[in-house]
């Protein structure tokens, strides 16, 4: 079964993006911000950071072909600071000199292409360009935006092998390129970086999460819908500090789920849905103390509960049907959400037929490695 994450998913929490572009806002009213500047107003005829920001602007306008908001419709004239969609603010190393922080044009249903012309707004911190039509790919060029922060470039139609060129970004930090054509191998190098938020479900990515996958410092990591090979990787409890959000439904992983993951302290919601999971939920997952959402239903998981888990103070809904589990606490059903259909359990509405779980039952035992994958016979 496949299962398509909403294309408005969002995090519990507020995402950097948006406190960023609140801040580039009061910025790009405030500028310029130093008493002792000149003011007269700053243009593309009288400073040299808006005429470049002038030519990619216009190249950008020239490339979009379809705009049928008319979003880009009032992108005339060196006032770029003006334009729609276009913030400034002070440079960065200049206080005196205006300069594009932003380009915001969300949700605009543009269609086109990203021009190289792009990497002359060189001061931009954030490029938001999501649920538009955009093809092609991202802008070899990219990489000379130094000082971009945030990339978001969700719900269009690029395509291609994963952009490379984000790992060459030295400050980014919130990457959004979800739900686009985007295939191949995703580099392990991405989890070296010290990004925040990192959102790549919905594309057609096809790799095996790495054993540095645990280096990632993010807050928020998403590989929904992808086509993900091999394991959850024991490394994953060395974000125990930092991860607070964990997604990764319906990608195929095919493994146990290491008890390592009880190291997650800081994590609010887990999501393994849909994917080929089998053993047991580790007794470690009683660790997880700000636990508010575990999904982990259409697996093969069984055994028991572990009475901790249902125990956690912040948990609030949990969903474990369409397994083989053949026991539950009592404290489970008290939760405010719990969902427990399609298993094994005697007594509980709903079940899988007894012959299902007979079948089940008599399968070999599963046994994983130490890096949770599945363990050859004899090898474990």
């Amino acid at each position: 079964m496949h299962v398509r994450a909403r294309r408005d998913m969002t995090t519990a929490t507020t995402p950097p993006a948006a406190k960023l572009l609140a801040a580039l806002l009061l910025l790009s009213a405030a500028a310029p911000l130093c008493s002792g500047c000149p003011t007269a107003k700053q243009t593309a005829e009288n400073n040299p950071r808006l005429q470049k920001a002038y030519v990619a602007l216009q190249a950008l306008k020239r490339a979009i072909t379809d705009d049928p908001k008319n979003l880009t419709a009032g992108w005339c004239g060196p006032d770029v600071c003006s334009y729609f969609g276009v913030f400034c603010a002070s440079a960065p190393d200049d206080p005196c000199a205006v300069t594009v922080a932003g380009v915001d044009l969300n949700h605009g249903n543009l269609a086109g292409g990203l021009p190289e012309e792009l990497a002359l707004l060189s001061d931009l911190a954030v490029l938001h360009l999501n649920s538009n039509r955009f093809g092609g790919t991202l802008p070899e060029s990219l990489p000379k935006l130094g000082l971009l922060h945030e990339l978001d470039v969700s719900n269009n139609r690029l395509a291609g092998g994963f952009p490379q060129h984000i790992l060459c970004l030295p400050n980014v930090k919130y990457v959004d390129i979800r739900f686009n054509n985007f295939c191949g191998p995703v580099p392990p190098a991405i989890f070296d970086k010290k990004i925040d938020a990192l959102f790549l479900n919905d594309n057609h990515f096809d790799f095996e999460l790495p054993e540095n996958f645990g280096n990632s410092p993010a807050s928020v990591i998403v590989l929904a819908n992808l086509q993900l090979k091999g394991c959850l990787p024991s490394s994953l409890g060395r974000m125990g500090a930092t991860l607070n959000e964990l997604i990764v439904l319906n990608s195929g992983v095919r493994s146990c789920i290491p008890p390592e993951i009880g190291h997650l302290g800081e994590l609010t919601v887990l999501d393994l849905s849909f994917n080929q999971l089998q053993g047991t939920l580790p007794e470690s997952m009683a660790w997880m103390r700000s636990l508010e959402q575990l999904d982990v239903a259409h697996n093969e998981l069984a055994g028991h509960i572990p009475e901790g888990i249902c125990a956690l103070p912040r948990l609030m809904n949990f969903t474990y049907s369409y397994n083989y589990f053949c026991g539950e606490p009592r404290r489970c059903l008290d939760l405010r959400r719990n969902d427990d259909r399609q298993n094994c359990i005697a007594g509980r509405p709903d079940q899988r037929p007894a012959d299902q779980c007979l079948a089940f039952l008599n399968r070999p035992p599963v046994h994983c490695d130490a890096h949770g994958c599945f363990a050859p016979p004899g090898h474990y």
